[in-house]
Formats: C-alpha cells, structure tokens, sequence
C-alpha cells in the first residue's frame, strides 16, 4: 500500500530534503506540502530541481487536508509543532516529529531550556525517541502500536545529538568512560534553518569559523538523556562555513580499572560489534577518522575511535549530514520502521562522491 504523507514546513532545508526522499519513496505518496509564506505556488516554482518530478502546490500550514493523510513529517520550528501534533494524533495521523518539542521527556527540562511551557505533556511518554540505532526499542514499540491501527508519534534526534551520540554511545554504553566527556562539534550552515540571521548571512559566514552558544546550547539535555549523563556533557558547538555536514569530536576518560585492556584496536572491535547489522553506521578501521563530504547527501554515519593509552584519553569521531542523518532521512528511516518496512527503503542512494 502506498501511505499518504505530508510534509508540514516543506519550504526550509530539511523539508524540502525530506519531499526530495519521499518523491522517490516506493511507499510514500505525497499529497499535501505545507508553507504559510508560499502557500500558492508551486514546488518547482520555489525549488526548480524538481522541475518535471512533481506539480504539486505548497498549501498553507493549517491546510485541513492534513487530517487526511497517513503520516505527518513536521519540519517546523520548536513550539510549532506543540500547536499541530495533538489534533493531528487525535485525527489518527502518524506524526514524525523533527523539531525539539517532544523529544525531553520531562517537560520541566523542555521549558527550562527553550523558555516556554510544554502544553502536551501527555504526549512526552507516548513519543518515541527517532534515533533508530540507540533506541530501537521505543521505535519497534511505536511499530507495534501503529500495526494495530493506531497513530503513533516519532520525536527525532536533533542533527548535534544524532552525530554526538553514535560517537559516545557504544563507550557509554560498556561504562567506559568517567567524570565528563566533552563535545566539539561543527556543523553547516544550513543547521541554522533557512531564515538568515547576522550569524548566517553570507558575509558572516563564508570565510569565518566560531564556536557559538557555549555551555547552553539547546541540544545538551538531549544529549545527556540519550547517554545517561545528565550533568557531565561539555557541548561546545561551532559554526563553520559549509552548506550542510556535521562533525562531532567526542573526548572520554577511561576509568583505570578498564585502562588495562583497551588499545585503539579493542576500542574499534567494541564499536565495530555494537553497530553490526545497523546498515547506515560504518565504523572506520585502522584509526581512520571521518570526513563530512564522505556522507553528504546520505543517511550513512561514520565513526572513527581510537584510544591514548598515556591519558587514558577515548576519541570518537562522528560525521553525518545534518540534512540526512540529523534531520530528513533519519526522518524517513524512523517512518520506514514505523511502517514495518525495511529500515532502508527509499534511502539506498550513495553519499556524493564530490
């Protein structure tokens, strides 16, 4: 069967990634394209790389069509999707979630951190988490919910989140590591969103690197719910003047008593192992670190980790497409498993080679 889908904020970056995904999904039909700002105007009028793919015409966002669809991808601000995710859940419409309002789970942290009040709390613990090599767990929960015949919603992983959590994740996880760990991390422009601000404009930005929102940015208590460590997570986020890739630099202290047995090689077969049979995660071999142009276009991730045995020093590398992995295909992904498709489906394509 082919799913009605809708993208809601089809305008911006990872909108209009995910219609670029789901024009070509076997499964996906898309029917309805949302943005208040071009309401009226067709696609390929707005981006004319899909000029003979699709004639379809963006609709305002509170298009009531919306209500008839199958699934829901809502690439909108924070606090927008607050406003649209309930009627849309009671309409029995699957909502694939790419902002940050149902990703914390407690609704104290949300406000703490984004200044405003949640106003669907109970939907926080009926919101699976969209990061499918971590919590796979949820997302197979939302699966079985959705197969029998109930609308269910996927919160992914923010882009920082996503690549900083394959990087800790598999160490976190044997409880290799103590005290802090530290995050410096880059990403493109296009992370910024589509609106330009003084940061973004092009005069800004092109030729310039700067770390940004040290110590408080938004994405750090997501980060410390998917590891586990409320409290210890040094984020430190940079701007950097590409279009669109992310690499995150994850620093772990290995306790001593675990110091004895970890080498660069036994610290690649742990990651190697823990990401066996995840198909858009390669681990890197031989202390081979990653490059953000190696997964541009794509929903692959890659890894690098090697160990400092003198510092007892862990480095993990992860370099994703805040586009694909952080945002639109991991979207994708998260709804294929929903669907009970393969995991894969409509995201088989290479990362450009140039």
């Amino acid at each position: 069967m082919a799913y009605r889908v809708a993208v809601v904020g089809a305008a911006g970056y990872a909108g209009v990634e995910l219609v670029r995904r789901i024009v070509e999904h076997p499964s996906f039909e898309l029917s309805v394209i949302t943005s208040d700002a071009d309401a009226g105007s067709r696609l390929d009028a707005v981006y004319p790389a899909f000029t003979g793919v699709t004639d379809i015409v963006f609709s305002p966002h509170a298009d009531p069509s919306l209500l008839d669809c199958d699934i829901a991808f809502l690439a909108v601000p924070h606090t927008a999707s607050l406003a649209q995710t309930p009627a849309l859940i009671d309409a029995g419409v699957t909502v694939i979630d790419l902002s940050a309002d149902y990703r914390l789970k407690d609704p104290a942290v949300y406000e703490a951190w984004y200044g405003t009040p949640h106003t669907s709390p109970d939907l926080l613990a009926r919101a699976a988490f969209g990061l499918p090599e971590i919590a796979a767990d949820e997302i197979a929960a939302a699966a079985a919910r959705h197969a029998a015949g109930q609308a269910v919603l996927v919160a992914c992983a923010g882009c920082f989140p996503t690549a900083t959590s394959l990087a800790a994740y598999p160490a976190v996880h044997a409880g290799l590591i103590e005290g802090v760990l530290n995050v410096q991390a880059i990403s493109g422009v296009t992370g910024a969103g589509k609106k330009p601000t003084a940061r973004t404009h092009f005069c800004a930005a092109a030729g310039n690197a700067e770390a940004y929102g040290v110590l408080k940015h938004r994405h750090t208590p997501e980060i410390e719910q998917i590891l586990g460590l409320a409290g210890r997570v040094v984020f430190v986020p940079h701007l950097v003047p590409m279009r669109r890739g992310l690499l995150s630099t994850v620093t772990m202290q290995v306790p001593a008593e675990a110091a004895s047995g970890m080498t660069p090689e036994a610290a690649t077969a742990l990651y190697k192992e823990f990401y066996a049979g995840r198909p858009f995660v390669q681990v890197l071999e031989g202390g081979a670190m990653p490059r953000t142009d190696s997964v541009a276009g794509s929903n692959r991730a890659q890894v690098g980790v090697t160990y400092h045995a003198d510092t007892r020093t862990l480095i993990a590398v992860a370099a994703i497409d805040n586009l694909g992995k952080g945002a639109a295909d991991q979207a994708v992904q998260c709804a294929n498993i929903v669907c009970g498709l393969p995991e894969t489906c409509g995201l088989t394509s290479l990362s450009l080679p140039v």
